[in-house]
């Protein structure tokens, strides 16, 4: 074959070799599957049909694997961010800074959620019937968050049986991941202070990392599938029902994300001297990911990948605040989501919230973000902020039906917050890569990088 031919079989369509459009062809792909799955009749036995069945396997197979990886990701790159930090002038203040505008921009969408709520009053006309609430299981009270983060283990695993009526017992497994980031942070520390002769460990941490990274690179790569998959499978499953009998609430929830995602980020970005158009562009693969995968720490490899290439912040900040962020903050699960539901279940029942009650919404939202620990969901932290102010547990119930839906919002602000922060704080500490914060976006966030160039010195190709 000629060159000239082999130069032509390389020019791929622009939507084909870039990660945004790939994942929005899947988001169109997944709606009009859905909406073919649910016109179609159930099975003989009342079981989903097999075009449901698929897409619902497919996309759960997709989130196992995105989450297989979480625990040695989580430990390694807070292990490694740590360390890092040691090539950071000012690591303390750094530190600081990030946990400090974690804080502000917490206290900020609480109180826009309190806001919405009070003005769209989710609660007062809504169709759920009552029936259906049901008390939630596992604790969310302020005791049992601060014992669950004693780790139980080295590594933070916990099994938990079941016995079925016919006497069979099965056992599954599961981590404590706010228990793991105590782990790790206590063997970051740990090795700091051991000096040389923790070396070794943190070398071979380096590389486990590394090879973790890659791996879930691999699996990032199919997000268009995934995407496709998991919302055809939401459309198949909830359609419309759902949110007709939690339309307000819905809404309320969806107008909160709104307003910090296109009103608080942005006014954030430009007080900084930052371009919005630019931040925007930079993080957006990320964003629609964590849309998709409704998985902060799922999505945690690209929002660190974006934040250094993208945005400008520097590797040995980033791989500190960025783990970090993914475990604790969250505007959308921890701040804007509780506070609307909250105001929802005490208006459902009836309840008067006095101003006393609104002032300890703020209170968890800003101090108790660490309960939803980066994994899907955000029921942890709402049980924990109904518990807080007296309002029945049952609550939680009422809102399962839309829990999907109003997650994947919840998810895409808050990794989109995850990578605000570093680079706020990157920008007021004087060490952001403002020429790389506002170079054209025409790279591959999934394109090799050469370990021996600082990000701002890499070329990345446009195409493939």
């Amino acid at each position: 074959m000629s060159a000239p031919t082999l130069a032509r079989t390389r020019r791929l369509p622009g939507w084909a070799t870039s990660f945004g459009p790939q994942i929005v062809v899947g988001l169109i792909a997944g709606v009009l599957i859905g909406l073919l799955a649910r016109s179609m009749p159930l099975a003989d036995d009342g079981s989903p049909n097999w075009l449901t069945g698929t897409v619902t396997t497919i996309g759960s197979s997709y989130v196992a694997l995105l989450t297989v990886a979480v625990i040695p990701l989580v430990f390694t790159a807070i292990v490694s961010s740590i360390a890092n930090l040691r090539q950071v002038a000012n690591a303390a203040r750094l530190a600081v800074q990030t946990l400090l505008w974690f804080a502000i921009t917490a206290f900020i969408a609480v109180l826009i959620g309190i806001a919405v709520g009070l003005i769209t009053q989710p609660g007062a006309n809504t169709s759920v019937n009552p029936d259906d609430a049901g008390v939630p299981k596992g604790s969310g009270s302020w005791w049992a968050f601060l014992t669950g983060v004693v780790p139980q283990n080295f590594l933070a695993l916990g099994a938990k049986t079941t016995v079925t009526d016919s006497g069979a017992a099965t056992t599954s497994l599961s981590f404590n991941v706010l228990q793991l980031l105590v782990i790790a942070i206590a063997v970051g520390i740990a090795a700091l202070k051991v000096g040389k002769k923790a070396e070794p460990f943190l070398e071979l941490n380096a590389s486990l990392l590394a090879i973790v990274q890659k791996v879930l690179w691999w699996i990032i790569r199919l997000a268009p599938i995934g995407t496709a998959a998991l919302i055809a499978k939401a459309v198949a499953t909830y359609g419309w029902d759902a949110i007709g009998q939690l339309g307000v609430f819905t809404l309320a929830v969806y107008i909160g994300l709104a307003i910090v995602f296109f009103v608080v980020y942005p006014i954030i970005v430009r007080a900084h001297g930052l371009s919005v158009k630019q931040f925007f562009s930079g993080v957006w693969p990320a964003t629609q990911l964590g849309f998709v995968s409704r998985s902060s720490i799922g999505t945690l490899p690209l929002t660190e990948r974006v934040t250094e290439r993208n945005l400008g912040v520097p590797r040995e900040y980033a791989s500190f605040a960025v783990p970090l962020g993914a475990t604790t903050k969250m505007d959308g699960c921890a701040a804007i989501y509780p506070a609307i539901a909250a105001i929802f279940v005490a208006q459902f029942y009836g309840i008067d919230l006095s101003l006393t009650d609104y002032l300890l919404i703020v209170v968890v939202s800003v101090i108790g973000s660490a309960a939803t620990a980066g994994t899907t969901g955000a029921t942890v932290m709402l049980t924990l902020t109904l518990s807080t102010l007296g309002l029945p547990l049952a609550g939680v119930g009422l809102l399962l039906a839309v829990e999907p839906i109003v997650d994947m919002g919840r998810t895409a602000l808050n990794v989109t917050g995850q990578a605000l922060v570093p680079t706020i704080v990157a920008k007021r500490e004087g060490i952001l890569d403002e020429e790389l914060y506002n170079a054209p976006r025409n790279g591959d966030p999934f394109a090799e990088e050469d370990p021996e160039l600082p990000p701002s010195a890499e070329k990345v190709p446009a195409t493939v």
